[in-house]
């Protein structure tokens, strides 16, 4: 029992007091560029904060628990001991031998654990086979337990800054995704920082704690606890365990600050990570507000003109089987292109671009991740409550851009120059009538540079080209989908090609690099046959960041968008509200496709448009139109701010009508993604 209870306050303050460290050199970062004037913001972050931090520090605790309350002499007694040792082996071999599901994206998990089940076997056969070492390993094993749980406290407060300092919020739906996909972003953070210095400077300082906090612990493994007593200390842990399950759930509650710097900062981030892990998808007719279910099929059917049966797009002039090549764009806010403000010069490509093209200066992307701007623009439908489509189960043969250009002749193809297993592309993009070209379709000798987020925008750009001229010879209609990534961290791009050298590694070169490799992919397109039979679209996927003091801070999601075909396209600015989802139906329309559409996003030059535009986190959904912003949240919470001077302003008195639209938007394309109904009807 004393060495339960020494070990667990000494983890436990020591989680504490990093939490509270972390908690306030976060307030001072440049991205929380926000004050607190109210003290009883400075008491919900910290005194809230300290009562999540023991929540969680009694929780994580468990696999403590789990050596000490184990620590015997009877488990080595025959035949026991041999039983163990054999299945520990058998288990081993399992692991090491057999493809298990832990290979399946990457090898880092399926390595750890087999390195932890070595390590065991080794501990076990040693004292099943000399006892007389037991005592001094014990208390080894000990030491090192206690130092990685001081190193993985110290790691998670490095990794929560780091993290902080590119989204403004701790742990959500991203950082589960770099749990998952351990091969890109452990290889991104080891592009990104001096990982060996910096690693090796928590490794130094977890040692001195660690032999700070154990020097006197050798006399707790002179003997150990009986069965009664180690059963009386195992149920009062569980009691502790229940009840801080139940405090961090009502704590959860108390995170309704208007500041969401506050709800964050007050939040623990291992708490917010096993959230975001356990709820992929929220239902909408749960956690939001509601109306009935005729009416907010009504205001649809008033918006766009369609439901269930779909809304009849007919055109009357014949329709033109021009190649269409879409090219989403990594992380390009409008705030770096000269037509919006920037006097840096950073996008000369684009701005060209938007001058000789359709350029839309007031487009906002539906979401902050890159497979939320792939589901805007190839499903065309307003963010739904949790992760995207893209990344869900069951979501192929889904009605979309792709289906209709298949419907229409066209070959179909989507280029990634990454691996397209992350986030689910390959599986989404295949399922939906795509021919999917990654990384892996390249040969060698068509990569120049590559970093651990794929190849340079270069050379996925060269190889559409190769695959447009192969489309081109079978005298059929392409529609090419590619998707950039060389404006991401570590933000590495080919030595020589831009004035900032590689090693700087900033936002502004990975700008540069991709607006270059843009402009050389138009030049290079122009010498080809197919070019003038072409339209272009280029968009962002996201903003670089959407970080904020409001729930949605909508500079964070103003994105560039430009449809450029010369000679075919008449260069036009378009000011009025437009959303991410209304590019794709506005193409079709330049090309008078006629088709039963199951969009949400609609032509922008019919005249049956209604300006607006749904944006949202993966909890907090969007609605913009006029001045007005309607935000809903979990609990059936309804906000609305005005929109006034590009500040947002909270408003208490709720447009009525503005509501109804955005719960009907939000209410209805919920029920078809959980009816299936977005499916193509056989």
């Amino acid at each position: 029992m004393a060495k339960l209870l020494n070990s667990f306050l000494k983890i436990s303050g020591f989680y504490i007091l990093v939490g509270a460290i972390v908690r306030i050199i976060l307030l001072f970062l440049p991205i929380t560029n926000n004050s607190f004037p109210e003290i009883s913001d400075y008491f919900k972050i910290f005194l809230l904060g300290i009562v999540n931090d023991l929540c969680v520090s009694i929780i994580s605790f468990v696999f403590f628990w789990l050596y000490l309350i184990f620590l015997s002499d009877r488990k080595f007694k025959s035949p026991w001991g041999s039983i163990i040792l054999i299945i520990m082996l058998c288990l081993l071999g399992y692991l090491m031998f057999f493809h298990t599901i832990f290979d399946d994206y990457g090898k880092l998990v399926s390595k750890l654990l087999i390195a932890f089940l070595i390590i065991k076997v080794i501990s076990f056969a040693l004292l099943l086979f000399f006892p007389v070492i037991r005592k001094s390993w014990r208390y080894s094993m000990y030491c090192i337990i206690f130092f990685l749980y001081v190193y993985f406290i110290i790691f998670i407060a490095v990794s929560e800054f780091l993290f902080w300092n590119e989204f403004g919020v701790r742990y959500n739906f991203i950082a589960v995704d770099y749990l998952i996909y351990t091969n890109e972003v452990i290889g991104n953070i080891l592009e990104s920082y001096p990982v060996i210095p910096m690693f090796s400077v928590l490794v130094l300082i977890s040692i001195i704690i660690t032999i700070f906090y154990v020097k006197k612990s050798k006399k707790y493994f002179n003997e150990f606890s009986g069965f009664k007593t180690k059963l009386i200390s195992s149920l009062i842990y569980l009691g502790l365990i229940i009840g801080s399950i139940y405090l961090l759930k009502y704590n959860q509650e108390q995170e309704n600050s208007e500041n969401e710097f506050v709800n964050e900062l007050q939040s623990n981030g291992l708490f917010r990570f096993y959230n975001a892990f356990m709820d992929s998808s929220l239902n909408y007719d749960k956690f939001y507000a509601k109306i009935p279910e005729k009416k907010a099929i009504q205001i649809i059917e008033h918006e766009y003109g369609m439901f269930k049966d779909g809304e009849i797009i007919k055109d009357t002039l014949p329709e033109i089987k021009k190649n269409v090549v879409l090219v989403t764009i990594e992380s390009m806010s409008s705030s770096f292109l000269n037509h919006f403000g920037n006097k840096k010069n950073l996008t000369p490509n684009l701005d060209k671009l938007a001058n000789d093209g359709i350029f839309f200066s007031n487009l906002y992307a539906t979401g902050n991740r890159t497979v939320r701007g792939l589901e805007a623009l190839t499903l065309c439908i307003p963010p739904s409550p949790g992760e995207s489509l893209v990344k869900r189960k069951n979501t192929n043969n889904l009605f979309s851009t792709g289906y209709l250009f298949n419907k229409k002749g066209y070959t179909v193809q989507f280029f990634y120059g990454g691996y397209s297993y992350f986030d689910n592309m390959k599986t989404f993009f295949k399922g939906n009538g795509y021919q999917v070209i990654d990384r892996n379709s390249l040969a060698p000798n068509e990569i120049t540079f590559a970093n651990i987020w794929g190849v340079c925008d270069e050379d996925i750009f060269n190889k559409a080209i190769k695959v447009f001229d192969e489309n081109k010879k079978k005298r059929k209609p392409f529609f090419g989908h590619i998707m950039t990534v060389s404006n991401h961290r570590p933000f590495t791009y080919p030595e020589g090609k831009i004035g900032n050298p590689e090693n700087e590694k900033t936002r502004e070169g990975g700008i540069i690099y991709t607006d270059y490799a843009i402009g050389g992919f138009i030049n290079e397109a122009r010498k080809h046959s197919w070019f003038s039979n072409t339209v272009f679209i280029f968009v962002a996927d996201h903003c670089a960041s959407s970080a904020g003091k409001e729930d949605i801070p909508l500079e964070g999601y103003r994105i560039p968008a430009i449809i450029y075909s010369p000679g075919f396209i008449q260069p036009e600015k378009i000011t009025k509200l437009v959303s991410q989802i209304d590019l794709m139906p506005t193409v079709l329309g330049k090309l008078h496709f006629s088709y039963t559409s199951f969009f949400y996003g609609q032509d922008i030059f019919s005249s049956k448009y209604i300006p607006r535009a749904p944006i949202a986190t993966y909890q907090k959904l969007g609605y913009l139109k006029k001045d007005i912003v309607i935000v809903l949240s979990p609990k059936q919470k309804i906000e609305q701010y005005n929109f006034i001077q590009n500040k947002l302003e909270k408003n208490k008195h709720i447009d009525k009508n503005i509501l109804e639209e955005a719960i009907a938007n939000y209410q209805t394309i919920s029920h078809l993604i959980e009816n299936n109904s977005l499916k193509i009807k056989k």
